[in-house]
């Protein structure tokens, strides 16, 4: 299972991170994300060690949302050294997320 993030680990896990993070914007009512979820949950297996992986329940923690503009989930955000580079709005297939973090690393 990807790593549950919240508006108070935030800063500490995707900010802070010395590694690529994968950032899951989602919400349980949301259809085309429990289609991303189990994607998100694979990738955090194949690439422990080289990148983080985590979700954000957007109903839940609204903060970093918000401060990423994220308006449509699912939402991937690519985060390296604290910055955005690069994101995906709703699903795609694993590839185009392996893609991006292949290309952060």
């Amino acid at each position: 299972m990807a790593l549950e993030i919240t508006d108070a680990n935030f800063d500490e896990i995707v900010l802070k991170s010395d590694k690529p993070v994968l950032v899951d914007f989602w919400a349980a009512w949301c259809g085309p994300c429990r289609m991303v979820g189990p994607i998100v949950d694979e990738i955090h297996t194949e690439y422990d060690g080289k990148a983080v992986v985590g979700k954000v329940d957007v109903d839940n923690n609204q903060e970093f949302a918000a401060k990423y503009g994220v308006r449509n989930i699912p939402t991937v955000l690519i985060f390296k050294n604290g910055e955005v580079v690069d994101k995906q709005v709703g699903a795609a297939p694993k590839k185009a997320y392996t893609d991006k973090i292949d290309a952060a690393l």
